[in-house]
């Protein structure tokens, strides 16, 4: 006797609902929490956030100041923007998108972070209308030195 397998609207609905009901916190299931620190007068900050949580991450965010954490985490000056990040024993710096922090957790470089120096139009939660996303650099950085982990455009890994 076969077994009918067919999908009606009823059970589609209900696993949706289902699906809904467990949240982001499911859905970042396997990724670390990124816990972001951002200065209160930043809007950038938050399209990141959005960025990430949009991406699987969950995300705490601190408000207060920056420079203390970046210089606790290592952060050089040259590489330092508008918010800084913590995620699985790394320091993310700036606008880095989320596909190049998945990147550099799943391959663990020898490193202390990831910076997108400067605030690159069209990187994650830069974008402005009108205007064609920079090509940028994500740079891995730590004692060893640095160098270019990825290279984007807007989103787009290039």
């Amino acid at each position: 006797m076969k077994a009918d397998t067919r999908t009606t609207r009823r059970a589609l609905l209900a696993g949706l609902a289902a699906g809904m009901a467990v949240g982001p916190r499911a859905l970042a299931a396997g990724l670390p929490e990124v816990a972001v620190t951002k200065d209160p007068t930043c809007g950038c900050c938050e399209k990141w956030v959005t960025h990430l949580r949009e991406a699987g991450f969950v995300v705490t965010v601190t408000v207060g100041p920056v420079n203390p954490v970046k210089a606790r985490l290592g952060v050089p000056r040259d590489l330092a923007s508008c918010h800084t990040a913590q995620v699985g024993g790394y320091a993310i710096e700036g606008h880095v998108p989320a596909g190049a922090i998945k990147r550099l957790l799943a391959e663990k470089p020898k490193g202390t972070g990831l910076a997108v120096p400067g605030m690159p139009v069209g990187s994650p939660g830069m974008e402005v209308d009108g205007m064609e996303p920079a090509t940028y650099d994500v740079v891995l950085f730590g004692p060893e030195g640095r160098y270019t982990f990825a290279r984007y455009r807007g989103e787009e890994l290039v």
